[in-house]
C-alpha cells in the first residue's frame, strides 16, 4: 500500500524558477497566452470511486492525474512527488494551497462523465507547454466522445508524419486527462498502449465512452 502524505495543508514553493516553456490556457478549446503568475489550488479527490489529483488556478484547470490509493485518506506519496514536480514546472513562486471548494465546478463534470452522464466537457483550462506540446494537447482537445485514433493519426493533423515518437512524448505529457483525452489514442492496430494513469484506467475510460460499462 502507498504511503500517504499526511497534514499537507499548504505548500510554499521556497524557489523561483523561470518558465523556459510558454505559458497558456485553453478554454473552450480555444488556446491564449498567459504571462501572470498565479497560486495553484489542489487536493486529492475521490469521483465516482476514481481517485485522483486535482490542481486548478484563478484561469482554469491545469492538473488531473490518477493516483492509486483512497483520495479520502489524502494524497499518496508517488502522486504528491508528480504533483509537486508538476506545479514546480509551472514556475510560480506563489503557494499551492489545498483548497477544495475551488475545485469544486471542475469535481462535478469530471464525475458527471464518469457516471456516463457526460460527453463534452465546458471547462477552462490551464495548460502550460511548449508549442509542440501545446498543438498536441489541442489535438487531443478535438478528438470526439467514443472515438480513438492513433499516435500516427495525430502527427499526420501536425503535418508531423515524421515525428511520431515525439508526439507520444508530448502526449505522456499531458497535464489534464479526461479532459484533455489521451486514453483516445491508442496503437496502429487498435491495441492499448501506454496511459500515464494505467492501462487499466485508459480500458475502463474507453469501455465507458462505448457504453459498455
Amino acid at each position: 500500500m502507498s504511503r500517504m502524505v499526511a497534514g499537507v495543508e499548504k505548500v510554499i514553493v521556497q524557489e523561483s524558477t523561470s518558465l523556459s516553456e510558454s505559458s497558456v490556457g485553453m478554454e473552450r478549446g480555444r488556446v491564449r497566452e498567459k504571462t501572470a503568475s498565479k497560486p495553484i489550488y489542489w487536493s486529492a479527490v475521490c469521483l465516482n470511486g476514481s481517485n485522483f489529483v486535482m490542481a486548478v488556478t484563478d484561469v482554469g484547470l491545469g492538473y488531473l492525474q490518477f493516483q492509486k490509493s483512497n483520495a479520502e485518506e489524502g494524497v499518496d506519496v508517488e502522486a504528491w512527488q508528480a504533483f509537486t514536480q508538476w506545479a514546480r514546472k509551472m514556475g510560480h513562486p506563489s503557494d499551492w494551497m489545498q483548497h477544495e471548494d475551488k475545485l469544486k465546478p471542475y469535481m462535478q463534470q469530471v464525475d458527471e462523465y464518469l457516471r456516463g452522464e457526460r460527453t463534452t466537457f465546458t471547462l477552462p483550462l490551464d495548460l502550460q507547454g511548449t508549442d509542440f506540446q501545446q498543438a498536441v494537447w489541442k489535438t487531443l482537445h478535438d478528438i470526439g466522445h467514443g472515438e480513438t485514433v492513433s499516435y500516427s493519426q495525430v502527427a499526420q493533423t501536425l503535418d508531423k508524419s515524421s515525428a511520431v515518437r515525439a508526439v507520444g512524448t508530448a502526449i505522456g505529457a499531458n497535464p489534464v486527462l479526461i479532459v484533455v483525452p489521451c486514453h483516445r489514442v491508442v496503437g496502429k492496430n487498435g491495441a492499448l498502449t501506454g496511459y500515464r494513469g494505467g492501462l487499466a484506467n485508459k480500458e475502463r475510460l474507453l469501455r465507458l465512452e462505448r457504453g459498455s460499462e
